[in-house]
């Protein structure tokens, strides 16, 4: 089962994130373009050929993200749309924000 097909977990904190060896793993198996930034989060940014359709695939994530109760920090601009992931209650990353990505990148990929 791919990681765009497991379920975001809601996270009640409490629990550890991701340790850094496991967070790298969890990353290989994205799409190119994410990284983790210095804060330690889950950031991609999409290009698109104007403003229409960057914000058309922001209310596609967004939908996707109130389906999960997972959600991202969207910035929307001219032609691209970054995101930026992690799980706020433990200020960190958990699986459930790959699982979010991957299925960002699945919606990326299905806008055309």
């Amino acid at each position: 089962m791919s990681l765009a097909d497991q379920k975001c977990v809601p996270c009640r904190g409490g629990v550890p994130p991701l340790e850094h060896a496991k967070a790298q793993e969890y990353l290989a198996q994205l799409e190119p373009g994410w990284a983790i930034n210095a804060a330690g989060h889950l950031e991609r940014t999409y290009t698109f050929p104007n403003f229409a359709d960057a914000l058309v695939f922001v209310n596609r994530v967004g939908a996707i993200a109130e389906a999960e109760g997972h959600h991202p920090d969207l910035y929307l601009a001219w032609g691209k749309c970054k995101v930026e992931l992690w799980t706020h209650k433990i200020n960190g990353l958990t699986e459930s924000d790959f699982y979010m990505a991957a299925k960002i990148d699945r919606a990326y990929k299905e806008h055309g």
